[in-house]
């Protein structure tokens, strides 16, 4: 079983991502959706070969646009989401994920926790670990191509 920490939206609100940080530990993958990519760097220092790190439409330098994840037999798109207009619909996210032989899209940039399946891709956004009043992150858990998310509330 392979376990993940998903998170997004940040916004420069470190202590937020702070809250969690002791999970980073413990699991297997790190992503963070993007939109205050630069909290992560001292994840990046310590945990580089488990860490993701995706750029927002809010982050300027760091990050990648999109990458795809493979854990347990299982193909995980990621990106922030805003080139695929998730905030209307998700089947462009969709699409690009089929497209590249995924069956799991995570994205943020909505800052509102969702999981929902799209033809047959599941989509997941975590939320908004930045968010002052309903802060959110993804936990999920891959193990044998089983894919089950939880969005847990701080």
């Amino acid at each position: 079983m392979k376990t993940c920490i998903i998170l997004s939206d940040s916004h420069a609100r470190a202590g937020a991502v702070d809250r969690i940080k002791g999970l980073f530990a413990e699991n297997d993958y790190i992503i963070h959706l993007g939109d205050g990519s630069g909290d992560m760097r001292q994840a990046v220092t310590l945990y580089p070969e488990k860490t993701y790190v995706l750029k927002g439409n809010c982050d300027f330098s760091y990050g990648e646009s999109e990458t795809v994840i493979e854990a347990e037999g299982v193909r995980i798109f990621c990106c922030h989401g805003h080139r695929y207009g998730v905030k209307h619909d998700l089947s462009g996210l969709a699409a690009r994920a089929k497209e590249l032989g995924c069956d799991v899209a995570l994205y943020g940039h909505t800052h509102i926790a969702a999981i929902d399946k799209v033809g047959d891709v599941l989509c997941i956004n975590p939320g908004s670990i930045g968010d002052y009043a309903q802060p959110t992150y993804c936990f999920l858990a891959v193990h044998r191509g089983k894919v089950t998310p939880t969005i847990v509330r701080l």
